[in-house]
């Protein structure tokens, strides 16, 4: 019996640690034979290796090596690059190439194989790619350059100038750094196959041509001459675009149209026959919302548009018909009904605006609630606000109070380089005392809400307040008004998403789709928390609503809308889809809201029907 005990646990020994060994040393021996046929055959294989503490460590020194025998049967490939560096008389060729090159170092070479010869601490690690396979590489640089050119394309149709001049210049911007710059081709609006490297130029030319930027009105404000601009896109308001202007002595930060409405502010006496314009196109401050890009523009000179420049006379004749179209920025037409008697809260409007110009703010007090003059302070505080222009004030009754929109002012912030201007809205209670304040919709944006005759006035009004309620809240930064509107239970979704079986409580939670990164109402509140502590500044901007009721009964309505974020050190655009119940207009409850960068595949996003 003791010999068959011991016989016993001789076999388990063996299985539990010589068997492994034995497996662990026939690996390694297989390992080494692959990698030693890999290094041998030149003809099919790029490879590089390398070693450190940290197996990441180790990884970057195999991928720097492999780079640069990339770069090798590369080099000759990149024509565009060449012709443009010795267009401008430059011998910096082969610098260039070897930083843009060393762009795909960091993400797309991670899809060449990996292997771990051995591990940390003394860490050594393999990798090779078939030389047939080096298209790979820049195929998804190659998605990449024609998602902004379309992005542009999209933007530009709907007027907003700023972001397709951004994507149409990010798109160059990359294929500059592409092996295969000068063959690349997409489609136009027209479905005609174009020439990336001559039409992108020839696109953020085409623009800037029919931009027009003429000033509608210059008043003196303390110790400034400010003018309002009227801006536009072949004919019609920008909806959005960015410039810079010369002061006499240096371009000024990035100034934001809204809805053509800007504004070129002077210390002193401004310029007294024009203004000397730039616009933007680089957006380099921007680029945070994608590493890849962001990498590339730091290793590439700007290209230098000349259209990009332009003067506005001062005092034209074209200012009367620039300050009659601006007139009707920020207001709410169609069938809603107005105040019949506006005399009290115009009253109010002029006191404050009074208050405002004076930069004596706290002596407003007794126009607004205790709540209304904490969320006024904390538009004051949000910039440094300047009413830009004299507004035409328009009135609107809902939900017990009144609406008084707008009050169109500027933000500046101390530690960044942007302007906005924003359309700032009134709500009046039934002691017309201002109760809340909000930044307004895009006009585009209001027009297609009031433009639904279906629904009845006030459920139009309804679904305008919670959007400019929902945008302004980030703005602000009110976490606690934030947390107040989202469900217990709210399904929360970011990015791309998995189908999964429906379940749990929430009766919208029985839905087809859910992402790696499902977050719980705690946990999306901490995480916007950290984003509110380290940002100065947060702005929302809202396009293309499409807005539809629920047929589950009752004011629940599936809101689809692309959103574009800014904030002063981060930025995306992607698309917001938000269930919310407004059975309360006073109390709206989100009970689902999703995000993704990117429509589906088939041009959808989430939507009712998918919950």
């Amino acid at each position: 019996m003791p010999y068959l005990l011991l016989l016993n646990l001789y076999i388990k020994t063996m299985r539990k640690f010589v068997l492994p060994l034995l497996l662990l040393s026939f690996s390694h021996f297989s390992y080494a034979q692959t990698i030693e046929q890999i290094k041998a055959d030149r003809q099919t294989y790029i490879w590089g290796e390398g070693t450190g503490v940290t197996l990441n460590r180790a990884d970057q020194v195999a991928l720097g090596m492999l780079i640069n025998q990339i770069s090798t049967h590369v080099e000759s490939q990149f024509t565009l690059l060449r012709e443009e560096i010795m267009a401008e008389g430059g011998d910096s060729y082969q610098e260039t190439f070897h930083e843009v090159i060393n762009t795909y170092s960091q993400a797309t070479l991670r899809n060449t194989e990996r292997i771990v010869l051995s591990n940390e601490p003394d860490a050594k690690v393999f990798r090779y790619i078939k030389r047939d396979d080096l298209d790979k590489i820049f195929s998804d640089r190659e998605q990449k350059i024609k998602e902004f050119a379309l992005n542009a394309l999209e933007a530009e149709e709907a007027g907003r100038v700023a972001d397709a001049l951004r994507y149409f210049y990010w798109s160059l911007t990359l294929l500059r750094s592409h092996p295969n710059a000068s063959d690349i081709t997409c489609n136009d609006k027209q479905g005609q196959s174009r020439l990336m490297s001559t039409w992108l130029p020839m696109q953020i030319n085409s623009i800037f041509s029919e931009v027009s930027v003429s000033v509608s009105e210059t008043k003196k404000d303390a110790d400034l001459t400010v003018h309002t601009l009227y801006t536009t896109y072949k004919g019609k308001p920008a909806k959005n675009f960015d410039y810079c202007y010369w002061t006499g002595r240096d371009w000024t930060n990035v100034y934001s149209v809204k809805d053509g409405l800007g504004v070129a502010e002077f210390l002193g006496e401004s310029p007294q026959t024009e203004i000397r314009f730039k616009a933007e196109y680089v957006f380099e401050g921007e680029t945070a919302i994608d590493h890849e890009l962001r990498d590339v523009m730091g290793k590439l000179e700007v290209v230098p548009f000349r259209n990009s420049y332009f003067s506005v006379p001062v005092g034209a004749k074209q200012a009367v018909a620039a300050a009659k179209a601006l007139s009707s920025a920020g207001e709410v037409s169609g069938n809603l009904t107005p105040v019949a008697n506006p005399e009290p809260y115009n009253a109010a409007m002029r006191s404050l605006i009074g208050h405002i110009r004076s930069g004596n703010y706290q002596s407003a007090r007794s126009l607004f609630t205790p709540q209304g003059f904490e969320i006024y302070q904390k538009i004051l505080q949000y910039g440094k606000g300047r009413i830009i222009r004299e507004p035409e004030l328009k009135y609107t009754h809902f939900e017990g109070g009144v609406i008084c929109r707008s009050l169109p002012m500027s933000f500046h912030f101390a530690n960044n380089n942007k302007t906005f201007v924003e359309d700032v809205v009134f709500f009046f209670d039934a002691n017309k005392k201002i109760d809340n304040l909000t930044f307004g919709l895009a006009q585009e944006a209001i027009d297609d809400v009031v433009g639904k005759d279906m629904w009845s006035e006030r459920v139009r009004l309804m679904i305008i307040n919670f959007l400019e309620n929902y945008k302004t809240a980030y703005a602000l930064k009110r976490l606690d008004y934030i947390e107040s509107i989202f469900a217990d239970d709210a399904l929360i979704i970011v990015g791309s998403v998995l189908k999964v079986k429906p379940g749990g409580d929430n009766p919208f939670a029985g839905n087809q789709i859910v992402h790696y990164n499902r977050y719980s109402k705690e946990q999306y509140i901490r995480n916007l928390r950290h984003s509110f502590a380290s940002n100065e500044f947060i702005n929302i901007r809202f396009e293309d609503n499409i807005i539809r009721r629920s047929g589950s009964g009752g004011d629940v309505y599936g809101i689809q809308i692309k959103q574009d974020y800014f904030s002063s050190n981060y930025g995306d655009t992607g698309y917001l889809f938000l269930m919310v119940d407004l059975n309360d207009a006073n109390q709206p409850i989100i009970h689902v809201r999703t995000w993704q960068p990117h429509k589906n595949p088939d041009g959808s996003i989430y939507g009712l029907e998918d919950f």
